[in-house]
């Protein structure tokens, strides 16, 4: 009865709500300005636009109509089928066979405003260039372009500079590795420290001589071992323009697998250690060595108020063509920009390499000739035959004018009269004679060229942005505009091949379990970060500064820099020395360890009820950390909570999504008695779980206790766990052994019964209330997903697939994917064991194979957490030769040719499956989901760490889970993949229901699909439209969330038993009020002070507004979501804190606008990330 009282109030307010809608539409209609002018007077057409728009509003009356009958038809089913707990409050099965929980009484609504999603449905960038359409253009062939093989042949008029000179800028540069072939300490000491070392003399020598530098890890680490004479001359140099820092990040970042959180942070502390040594602020971007081009980057540079950026790897093909059409300099723009904000300048190399022969112009046999470190004598020489010679007053004439030849036909392949020579390559200018050898023998050239009129040139060295400066100046345009004629590019530069079929598409999976772990430590970064904040901010507001550990701040600094070293291109790729990989994986173990301790010391400060009792022992910690690793190269153990009938144990657990969590936590418990409390008393139903050590063999003493909890965005809570008497809210889970032969039994421990059978081919189901899953008898993997309110089954149709190796001389390593045809079935040599697992909060089926172990778990739970399908694959593949495993789903989706991927979790990136191409240049890098559609549903996968993706064949999605290789693919590293680990990739599959196709039934989902209605008939119902000429797509605010949830997963701290008793705790729920929906907090950092390792009164607030998809299905998300128009008032985000600055600042918060009133309400765009100063007491 109470049940129908409820669900008839929500009813009628939901009927209310809708009415009052359509009435302002309506009355807006009639009194819209824009309609009322010449005295009222109407043209025929706009009485003819609304009379159909009055007629829609009917309809629409009409649609609410049945709504609100099914509203009521719905609250009698509910009471007719008997659908509330027999005891009230304890979880049943109900009609259907699936667990029904307690009816969760808070109310939750989707208030979504039509203009946030407007991007989804307007029109998009509108560029020049769009790359989608160039690799349609492009016929992929190879034909031998002479000199210049993968080009043409450049011819020029002798007086094309006779007006205006050509201007030459040479560039030296020497790029630095932090990690690859040796340690990121053994190349500082063997070489980097040489460079710096020599740089401080050799540029002082002359005015003249320019340099730059990127990577500020390698550059801080000189600094500190650097006495005060040489850090003054650096110093110098850089203020006076001689040395030019470029990019300025931590490391020159991958573009493929790295996540834009961490892509971000890395600049971030690059660009504040230089603002706080050096004072210096970097202008131009300096990326040569990723192995492809993200849009991402571009943005996140265009963000930190860089002017103009430089790229170097791309597709051959992609290069010859821009040459042919001079496009290699152009303005980038992000594919959902509808106008220019996001433009940045963009200068693509033209040749093979960043090297000298490939830099000077088109034929390397020349250009070899210039780089001097290969004058004879020396320890490397030209391949081609032909060896440098030093420049004297006999030969200068000769060598000037082969080397203008040179840069004559670079610059015809771009717009201006201004051309750009790298001059360097990997650790050059180690030795202080390589500085004399290059500089003194290109000034004497440079000497000769601009003391001879008749050459029309000025040649100089100059660094990246004097080259970007002289270009501006001779279009007469300010820095970073865009220049006349130059086009505007959208899209991206994967994949990548340097020659032939080479695709570097390998290595987006290569060393998955490292991938793996680097997101770990990205999430617990920054959780570490947000808490201490909080925890800092509240204690200087309690005036306890003095009795927290503030000092946790150098543990901050040690993992940022951990984290940001190994998004090196040659880190998170997997593309580095064996003995590399582990130095990379024992920085990123300690500093986890000590985020871990920033963690557990920053909730114990914020859950105590009285701060008075709050006592910091650096020995003596509060809580436990929620696991362990014991090596860096070994699986996450759970802690173990020992429960005593002498009293509870409490465990604390925290939340670090934005957004309120609904979700069940699962713990590890020594007993079966166990029973769970809330704060205040009430107690949860616990899904009670045996501890698997094998297929078959369960465990004695650890049991699994799993309990659904309501946590608070970005917040602490406090439960209680009993060992106590069975309690009727404890409920066992039921467990099914499917055996494939009448060998294996389970030992069942009471009471835990397990129940056995021997398999058989027919399709067996896990429930939910939400979803029904169908598997395979045979494999025991997913074969279908059926949603509650969907009267079809869909077919999700799971495959393990191998891939191996080319047998010719060129073979798969650690970059490049050279497979020897179509993936062929995974060779099972005996049948799956299948454990089905199914209970009142999770139902999971878990097949175990010999390389892999595969678990698909549902979650009984209501909103965001019980509408995906959470997947684990546990992957080994140690004793396999030349092999690559792969997962693959077949689905009904008609996807055609078409695909999602992300670029870096921030953006979808709409990708093509070309038949032209070989097999391994379709696939791309996943950071954090891909997805197919068409115009019914959408099927997404996220994932939790970077891997490889392709989409096969239509209604196909394809993820290499890990590649086990035994040769090098001879592009430097000098050794294969042997080092595989046990690996564990996490996933989320979410089916979603598209608007524009079957309407969804059931009163809930009615009214969600009703406001939907109502929103794609005012943005003119192009969803079909745009699902085939956009390239711009994004996930729905669910598949938001989701995401959200699988990479930011919930940590559980266990308090240590104390002798004198726990003092009492409280939830802490940091937020006065929810950040709208569509916002996501990507970081509130402590920023640093004088001293590197304590922190400054402020804080950086970083937020990213999401692009959101809304002609997709929005289903109970479990808590209230609602969008503002981009509006966000910080001064009421925060509770118990006062803001005392609010200031924009560029996102590496190297430049600040004024400060804003401390009240105001700041604004975002749809795709935007914005950075601010707080204070915050």
């Amino acid at each position: 009865m109470k049940l129908r009282k409820q669900v008839t109030v929500c009813g009628g307010a939901i009927f209310c709500v809708a009415v009052f809608s359509l009435y302002l539409m309506l009355d807006r209609v009639q009194h819209d300005p824009a309609r009322r002018q010449n005295g009222g007077n109407f043209p025929r057409s706009q009485i003819s636009v609304l009379q159909n728009r009055i007629e829609q509003l009917e309809q629409l009356l009409e649609e609410n109509h049945q709504i609100i009958s099914h509203i009521k038809d719905s609250v009698m089913e509910l009471t007719d089928t008997g659908a509330v707990s027999p005891s009230g409050h304890l979880p049943f099965r109900g009609a259907n066979g699936s667990w029904v929980l307690p009816f969760d009484s808070r109310p939750t609504f989707l208030a979504v405003n039509p203009q946030d999603c407007q991007l989804a449905a307007g029109s998009h960038s509108q560029a020049d260039v769009q790359m989608l359409d160039v690799f349609s253009l492009l016929k992929f062939d190879n034909p031998d372009g002479g000199v210049w093989k993968q080009g043409f042949d450049i011819t020029y008029d002798a007086d094309e500079w006779d007006k205006e000179p050509l201007q030459v800028f040479v560039v030296p540069h020497s790029h630095n590795d932090p990690g690859w072939i040796k340690t990121f300490d053994k190349y500082f000491t063997d070489q980097t420290q040489h460079i710096l070392n020599n740089m401080v003399v050799k540029l002082a020598e002359d005015p003249r001589r320019k340099f730059i530098w990127s990577e500020i890890s390698f550059f801080s680490k000189w600094w500190e071992s650097a006495d005060a004479q040489k850090q003054e001359a650096a110093r110098k140099l850089i203020l006076e323009g001689q040395l030019e820092i470029v990019t300025g990040g931590w490391v020159m970042t991958d573009e493929a697998n790295v996540h834009y959180f961490a892509m971000i942070d890395q600049l971030i502390e690059g660009h504040q250690w230089l603002e706080r040594n050096i004072g210096a602020t970097p202008h131009s971007g300096w990326a040569i060595d990723p192995f492809g081009h993200s849009s991402t980057m571009a943005y996140v540079l265009k963000r930190a108020n860089l002017t103009s950026m430089l790229i170097q790897r791309v597709h051959y093909s992609v290069k010859k063509h821009f040459a042919a059409t001079r496009n290699l300099e152009f303005m980038w723009r992000q594919p959902w920009d509808t106008g220019s904000n996001s433009d940045i300048f963009c200068h693509m190399m033209p040749f093979y390499s960043y090297d000298v022969p490939h830099t000077c112009g088109p034929d390397p046999k020349i250009c070899c000739q210039f780089d001097f470190k290969r004058l004879p004598g020396g320890r490397i020489n030209c391949p081609w035959k032909v060896p440098p010679k030093t420049v004297v007053e006999e030969n200068v004439a000769e060598r000037a004018q082969l080397l203008l030849d040179q840069y004559r036909k670079k610059s015809k392949l771009y717009r201006s009269k201004v051309v750009l020579i790298p001059l360097g390559d990997d650790f050059r200018y180690d030795k202080a004679l390589e500085w004399d050898q290059q500089y003194i023998n290109y000034q004497k050239l440079f000497d000769y060229m601009n003391s001879h009129p008749e050459m029309h040139v000025k040649a100089q060295f100059g660094t990246l942005t004097d080259y970007f400066n002289a270009l501006y100046k001779s279009y007469g345009v300010a820095q970073g505009s865009r220049p006349a004629d130059f086009p505007v590019l959208s899209g991206d530069f994967f994949a990548y091949a340097d020659r032939e079929d080479h695709y570097w598409t390998g290595y987006f999976t290569s060393r998955p379990f490292y991938k793996s772990l680097d997101r770990v430590i990205e999430s617990h970064l920054r959780g570490a970060e947000i808490l201490y904040s909080l925890a800092v901010a509240n204690a200087r507001n309690m005036g306890m500064e003095g009795r927290y550990p503030v000092s946790d701040y150098a543990l901050l600094v040690d993992a940022r820099r951990s984290v940001g070293l190994f998004q090196h291109h040659d880190g998170i790729t997997g593309t580095a020395k064996e003995n590399v990989v582990v130095d990379y994986g024992t920085r990123l173990l300690r500093s986890l360890i000590g985020l871990k301790r920033v963690i557990i010391n920053a909730a114990h400060f914020l859950v105590m009820k009285n701060k008075e009792f709050y006592r910091f022992y650096q020995t003596e910690p509060f809580l436990e950390t929620d696991d362990r690793r014991a090596t860096q190269d070994s699986l996450p153990q759970r802690t173990l909570i020992e429960l005593d009938p002498a009293g509870p144990r409490y465990l604390v657990l925290f939340n670090p999504v934005e957004q309120e969590r609904l979700c069940a936590v699962t713990v590890l418990v020594n007993t079966v008695k166990v029973r769970v409390l809330t704060e205040d008393g009430q107690t949860l139903p616990v899904q009670l779980s045996a501890q698997w050590s094998s297929a078959s063999q369960m465990s004695a003493e650890v049991f699994e206790a799993t309990f659904m909890v309501r946590l608070p965005s970005l917040g602490l809570a406090v439960y209680h766990l009993y060992d106590s008497p069975d309690s009727p809210m404890t409920l066992r889970s039921d467990t099914l052994l499917r055996l494939p032969g009448s060998a294996l039994s389970a030992r069942a421990l009471d009471p835990l019964p397990v129940r056995s059978q021997q398999a058989d081919p027919q399709t067996f189901y896990i429930s939910s209330q939400f979803l029904t899953l169908g598997f395979s008898g045979t494999t025991g993997l997913l074969e279908s997903i059926k949603h509650k309110d969907d009267p079809h089954e869909r077919k999700v149709k799971m495959h393990f697939v191998m891939y191996g190796t080319r047998p010719s001389k060129d073979k798969s390593g650690a970059y490049l994917f050279l497979p020897d045809g179509k993936a062929t079935p995974y060779d099972h040599k005996e049948p799956p064991v299948v454990r089905v697992v199914e209970g009142p909060l999770f139902s999971e089926v878990l097949a175990y194979y010999q390389h892999f172990e595969q678990a698909i778990r549902i979650h009984n739970v209501p909103g965001v957490d019980g509408l995906s399908v959470d997947i684990t694959s546990k992957v080994d593949i140690r004793d396999q030769t030349n092999k690559e495993l792969a997962l693959r789903m077949v689905t009904d989706i008609q996807s055609r040719d078409v695909f999602y991927t992300d670029l870096n979790g921030f953006q979808m990136q709409l990708r093509r499956r070309h038949q032209k191409l070989p097999l391994q240049a379709n696939f791309y890098p996943m950071t954090s989901q891909v997805y197919i559609q068409d115009s019914h549903h959408r099927l997404t996968l996220h994932t939790a760490q970077s891997l490889g993706v392709s989409s096969p064949e239509s209604g196909q999605l394809e993820v290499i889970l890990d590649r086990r290789l035994m040769q090098d693919d001879n592009r430097g590293l000098g050794q294969g993949l042997k080092d595989n680990k046990r690996t564990v990739n996490h996933f989320r599959l979410l089916l979603e229901r598209r608007l524009t196709g079957n309407k969804p039934v059931g009163f809930v989902v009615k009214f969600s699909s009703l406001f939907h209605n109502l929103l794609s008939k005012m943005l003119s119902d192009r969803v079909e439209e745009m699902m085939d000429s956009s390239t711009t797509s994004f996930p729905s605010v669910l598949s938001h969330m989701t995401n959200g949830f699988l990479n930011h997963d919930l940590l559980a701290l266990p308090v240590l038993p104390k002798r004198r008793g726990v003092p009492p705790l409280q939830t802490f729920a940091p937020l006065k009020s929810a950040l709208p929906c569509d916002f996501h907090l990507l970081n509130l950092r402590s920023i640093q002070s004088q001293d590197p390792n304590a922190p400054s009164p402020y804080t950086a607030l970083i937020v990213h507004r999401f692009g959101l998809d809304c002609a997709l299905d929005s289903p109970n998300l479990g808590y209230n979501c609602t969008t503002t128009q981009g509006q966000l008032n910080i001064s009421s985000l925060f509770k118990n804190l006062d803001l005392q600055l609010l200031q924009p600042m560029s996102l590496t918060l190297m430049y600040s606008s004024p400060p804003l009133a401390n009240h105001s309400t700041v604004s975002l765009d749809p795709m935007e990330i914005s950075a601010f100063k707080l204070k915050l007491r």
